[in-house]
């Protein structure tokens, strides 16, 4: 399945959430994957620090081709080639690396390196980056934070990671989250290994349900033109 960088970030935002699945094993990584899939979720970020991280997106591109597969922790450019040869639609990383957002844009895939200041985040965009990962966004207050970062860049489209949960997914997306990044609070490798699928794809479920009530709030606050 082919799709353009446009469908990739449409897809990205329409999803409103970003699992990050880190894990010890590439069959942990993939199990859960299709855990959190079965929910509905059709974003998946396959980070590079699993082990056989590359052959783990290979396989869910070929097995599972509805789903959009990126690659996540790519710390440079020839990681994120590598991640790309391997079938990864997107590129997130934790850090700001110029050149990545060069290759990703010459590539035309869309790439959403980390920053967290104000000048780091002005910096990624303006180099190219397509949506600007704020990581880790709990140690700068949340979405009270992302709320701030907003006021004085509106244009600029923000994935909060970090300290994302269910009980903090409203407040950031009412804070103008693009998407949310989230982590350990779904992706849960003890309850693959225990044999509690389901357990992720319930929560993965909860997840889902918050993004939809909040865009159909959102849908229903925009004014109606004559």
């Amino acid at each position: 399945m082919s799709r353009t960088k446009s469908d990739v970030l449409q897809l990205m935002r329409a999803g409103g959430l970003v699992p990050v699945l880190r894990a010890s094993s590439a069959e942990d990584a993939f199990e859960l994957s299709l855990a959190i899939a079965d929910a509905g979720i059709q974003v998946l970020e396959i980070t590079l620090t699993v082990p056989n991280a590359l052959l783990v997106i290979s396989r869910l591109k070929k097995e599972r081709a509805e789903l959009l597969v990126g690659a996540g922790t790519a710390l440079n450019a020839d990681t994120a080639q590598s991640a790309i040869d391997s079938g990864a639609e997107f590129i997130v990383s934790p850090a700001l690396d110029l050149v990545t957002i060069s290759l990703c844009q010459r590539l035309s895939i869309a790439v959403l390196p980390g920053a967290l200041t104000p000048t780091e985040i002005l910096t990624a965009w303006s180099a190219g980056a397509d949506v600007v990962k704020v990581f880790p966004a709990d140690s700068m207050g949340g979405a009270k934070y992302l709320r701030s970062l907003k006021a004085p860049l509106p244009h600029i489209d923000l994935i909060p990671t970090g300290g994302v949960s269910l009980a903090t997914a409203r407040d950031f997306l009412e804070s103008g989250a693009f998407a949310l990044g989230v982590g350990a609070d779904l992706v849960d490798t003890h309850a693959i290994r225990e044999g509690r699928r389901k357990d992720i794809t319930h929560k993965a479920a909860e997840y889902l349900r918050i993004v939809r009530n909040f865009q159909q709030d959102a849908a229903l606050k925009v004014p109606r033109t004559i």
